[in-house]
């Protein structure tokens, strides 16, 4: 019964460990996700693409403490056509070495200060508790994450002391020391649990409690976590399912990142069999300290020697992985979609995706504006099926993005976010009635043509400069919703107030016309709808400018 009690405890502490590190990565998440967006997006920009792909890989994974997650996410980059094969390597590659500051995290239980620090469970409690500022209770609940952390080393800790005092369980562990069972049984144990920071860490707490696998003095156990390496590719080859064909080719980098280093390591240590017991336990005393920074070395010396062979990677995943003929003749720009549900697991991320394809949906409808203007213009009536095809382009991304933004509506979002998906809800209804707008025109384009309408140069003249000025208040708009200067509120406000002048000044002069028996009666009720349909136009661009601000 003591047995089973301290199996119980185990997977007590086990449980509180994970959970506590979720609390810890899911709020620091939140604290930290707009900067890690900003590293993503400006990661297209970096001159020195391969390193700073290593960095920002290895800082996401650092803060967000799952490798899983972020190339989970660089798989939906892929995916969606905003990050390119090379730039998702070194990401990958990067972010193989933050996933194992976990294990030093988890290192951490074999010094005397755990006791003190669970207290840190308390602390961050009752900040959330007592605190009403989002801030304070977001940074409370991170706290709290990781003394739960501390909490479940500490338990899982203690579950080891009737196991080190058993002879036959330290006998049974000492003789595990085949390394390719031990690779298969690392690669299938973390590959159950999509963690291998769950695993190392497990190893790590066993270790310091005494129950060494393979026993004292062997490479045996770190043959446990290469296989933890290849174990956690899992979760990366399960999210590229049903994905395009260059992130199947991600997933298949990082399974062969960490394969290659796996074998590199394996024929290392086997070349080395007192690696541990000599090199590394003259650096660090601590079994648990030891299996840490093998796990650190191993991710470290791999993305070293296999940097500057990205474009090999690449080269190999795209041989293995053909283009399907559907993709190579598909067009790309307009069609393709920057949502992804892989993004939904971080809140943040997908929120931005939903902005930007927010921004292709506002361009779509400007663009079936400038068609049905520019047709009218020239009496054009040919443009009518252009512009109903690019309509139900937008209609599609109206509804894919409010899809998009309910599934976002269920995480826990920082309330910023929650005017960010409040705003983006409004701004898709406006763009949607300025597509329907350009419709309207290419109506008034029909009947000027069956009522034989013309109107001189001189009016329309004064048509497209008042559209000029539309083009003008959707770029200021543009600067707002997609780039978030708040700062050009101001031009979008003095813009639209010339638009309004216009319109008055317009319809004014075509009332002279009128009554001077310049215009005929029957351009009127075209013309005046004409002018009221641009200025609506600019009406929904500047609500679009002000939901954001």
């Amino acid at each position: 019964m003591e047995y089973v009690m301290s199996v119980v405890k185990l997977l007590a502490g086990l449980g509180a460990f994970l959970l506590g590190f979720k609390f810890l990565s899911d709020n620091i998440e939140k604290l930290a996700m707009n900067k890690l967006r900003g590293w993503f997006d400006g990661l297209a920009k970096s001159k020195w693409s391969r390193v700073a792909g290593v960095g920002i890989g290895a800082g996401v994974t650092a803060l967000i403490q799952s490798s899983s997650a972020t190339t989970v996410m660089v798989v939906g980059f892929v995916n969606v056509g905003i990050m390119s094969l090379y730039q998702a390597t070194s990401v990958i590659m990067g972010a193989n070495i933050g996933t194992t500051i976990t294990a030093h995290i988890a290192s951490l239980q074999s010094l005397n200060i755990i006791g003190f620090v669970t207290i840190l469970t308390c602390v961050g409690v009752f900040m959330d508790m007592l605190s009403k500022n989002e801030r304070v209770k977001t940074v409370g609940l991170m706290i709290a994450g990781l003394g739960l952390v501390f909490i479940g080393l500490d338990l899982m800790s203690s579950s080891m002391e009737m196991y080190r005092e058993n002879a036959a369980i330290k006998d049974f562990l000492a003789e595990a020391t085949n390394p390719f069972v031990l690779l298969i049984v690392g690669t299938l144990f973390t590959a159950l649990v999509q963690s291998s920071s769950a695993v190392t860490s497990l190893i790590i707490v066993m270790a310091d409690g005494g129950l060494i696998i393979g026993g004292a003095g062997t490479n045996a156990v770190l043959f446990l976590v290469l296989g933890s390496n290849i174990g956690t590719c899992i979760t990366a080859i399960l999210s590229s399912i049903g994905a395009s064909t260059n992130a199947k080719r991600a997933s298949l980098i990082h399974l062969m990142f960490n394969v290659f280093g796996t074998v590199i390591f394996s024929v290392f240590l086997l070349c080395w069999p007192g690696f541990m017991s000599t090199t590394l336990a003259s650096w660090f005393s601590d079994p648990g300290r030891q299996i840490a920074m093998f796990h650190t070395f191993f991710n470290v010396v791999c993305t070293l020697l296999f940097l500057p062979f990205v474009r090999v990677f690449v080269t190999v995943a795209t041989k293995l992985i053909h283009d399907k003929k559907a993709e190579e003749s598909a067009p790309v720009a307009k069609e393709a979609t920057l949502l992804d549900e892989r993004f939904l697991k971080t809140p943040s991320i997908a929120i931005a995706q939903a902005n930007k394809e927010t921004a292709v949906m506002a361009g779509l409808a400007m663009e079936s504006m400038d068609t049905a203007f520019k047709a009218f213009i020239d009496g054009d009536e040919s443009a009518k099926e252009k512009v109903e095809a690019i309509n139900r382009r937008v209609g599609e991304l109206e509804r894919s993005i409010v899809a998009y933004l309910i599934k976002v509506s269920s995480a826990d979002l920082m309330s910023e976010d929650e005017r960010t998906v409040s705003a983006i809800h409004h701004a898709t209804g406006d763009i949607l009635r300025i597509s329907e707008l350009a419709d309207n025109i290419t109506k008034y384009t029909r009947n000027c043509k069956r009522d034989h309408i013309e109107f001189s140069p001189g009016v329309l003249k004064s048509l497209e400069k008042m559209y000029e000025k539309i083009e003008r208040l959707y770029e200021s708009t543009l600067e707002v919703f997609d780039k978030k200067d708040i700062a050009a509120i101001k031009a979008v406000d003095t813009v639209e107030d010339e638009i309004d002048s216009d319109r008055r000044t317009i319809i004014d002069d075509h009332i002279k016309r009128l009554n001077e028996g310049k215009c005929k009666p029957a351009s009127s009720g075209v013309f005046i709808n004409l002018v009221g349909n641009l200025e609506r136009a600019a009406d929904h661009l500047t609500y679009v400018a002000h939901a954001f601000d």
